[in-house]
């Protein structure tokens, strides 16, 4: 089997937790492989949110399509539980006036059970986060 998007509800992933919850936008949109539903933060930063996966996977890039986010974190657990994290990358992004951002990050085949994104600064006081991949494939147990 070849890569596949492991941060799609559809391939079992659990939005484990979002510091940020509005019913209009929730954190599950980003989930849901379209690019037209976001989850919104409520303002204040740093903000998180972490995805869990079914099973171990080899994480080989993670990508996020996103809009005013300033400085953003990833970092990765292979625990049961999502503890022990350790950072995977840390990035400025790019202001993009009127459009969403579209970061990529390859990694060295990262095995993960958990990822975490962080957005530690925004140009704004709101930021959206539309959709994020994972590509990589499961690890055998």
């Amino acid at each position: 089997m070849g890569a596949a998007d492991w941060c799609r509800s559809s391939a079992g992933a659990a939005l484990v937790l979002a510091t940020s919850s509005d019913p209009e936008h929730p954190a599950e949109n980003m989930a849901d492989g379209s690019s037209e539903t976001f989850w919104t933060t409520t303002g204040m930063f740093p903000q998180e949110f972490i995805i869990g996966f079914p099973k171990c996977v080899k994480i080989s890039k993670v990508a996020i399509q996103c809009y005013l986010v300033r400085t953003l974190r990833i970092e990765r657990s292979i625990s049961k539980d999502p503890v022990d994290f350790e950072q995977c990358v840390e990035k400025d992004l790019q202001h993009t006036e009127g459009q969403l951002q579209m970061e990529e990050f390859p990694l060295p085949d990262f095995p993960a059970t958990y990822l975490r994104f962080i957005i530690k600064s925004a140009f704004d006081h709101f930021v959206s986060v539309h959709r994020v991949m994972a590509e990589g494939t499961a690890e055998n147990t």
